[in-house]
This record gives C-alpha cells, structure tokens and sequence, in this order.
C-alpha cells in the first residue's frame, strides 16, 4: 500500500500556493503531485484551516465490552476457571447487560491474555487406550493363504 505525503510537502504545496507561486496544477506538477491531491488538501485547507494531515479515524463499530466488563470477566475467570464460553457469556448478559456472541468472548479473553491449554504440571492419565494401531487381533502371526516358496 502506498505511504501517504507528508506532511512538510502539503505545507511546502499549501504555502506556496498562498503565496501565489502558481496555480495548483502548476504547483502539482513543480511538486510531483497528482493535481487531484493538490485539490483535495486545498480544499481541506478551507474546511479546516489546518495543513496538517488529519487524524486517522478509528475504523469498525465500537466494542461493547466496556473496561468494567473485562474487569469482571477477568474476576469471573479467576474464581471459576474450568467455567466455559457459554456460561461466561450468560453471565455477562445477567450481570452486566452486555449481549455479545461467543466469538467476540474468546476474543475478549485472547486480548486479555488469558490461556486455555491445560496445564502440564497435572499428572498423565492412568487410563490406557484400549488397542494401539499396531495390534494384531488374534494370533501372533499375520494368517498367510500358502506357505512361501510353494508353488502349485
């Protein structure tokens, strides 16, 4: 994506137009400027009386989930760990009158910083599976239909 101007070239641009250096397509073609940018920051220069670049707005709607909401989810987290997704989004609609969705909750958690490996300090399961992949059923030898080496 290409980098936007600086902003020492939109002043160099806007004061050498008010000095009356040129017009703004003679001064877009000394700067190396397309004449359409030329025209959009003179016109913002207008509207807003700066020639600085404005701030660049925050794109996307606003998140539901307020600081106090994540302060709560942290404490809910932290008293009942092993509480799932589901359970933690219907009490964040009870107690706090957030409806959000499941996705947007494990994101919340992400950016919280939170993790949901299990740990591996526990101890491994006694149980063992009950057949491996490499088990034979039956006897120990694979069943042969004829003896090598015999020929009919």
């Amino acid at each position: 994506m290409p980098q936007a101007y600086s902003d020492d070239l939109r002043r160099k641009l806007l004061e050498a137009h008010e000095a009356g250096e040129g017009s703004l397509s003679e001064l877009a073609g000394e700067f190396r400027v397309s004449v359409g940018w030329a025209q959009k920051i003179s016109a913002a220069r207008k509207r807003s009386g700066g020639m600085e670049r404005p701030p660049g707005a925050k794109r996307g709607r606003r998140s539901r989930v307020t600081a106090e909401a994540v302060e709560y989810l942290a404490a809910r987290v932290l008293s009942q760990p092993d509480r799932t997704l589901e359970k933690l989004r219907e009490d964040l609609e009870r107690d706090q009158k957030i409806v959000i969705g499941v996705t947007q909750l494990w994101n919340v958690l992400k950016g919280m910083g939170l993790r949901f490996k299990k740990s591996r300090s526990t101890p491994l399961s006694r149980t063992r599976p009950a057949s491996g992949n490499n088990v034979n059923s039956g006897g120990s030898r694979p069943a042969i239909s004829s003896p090598r080496g015999w020929y009919s």
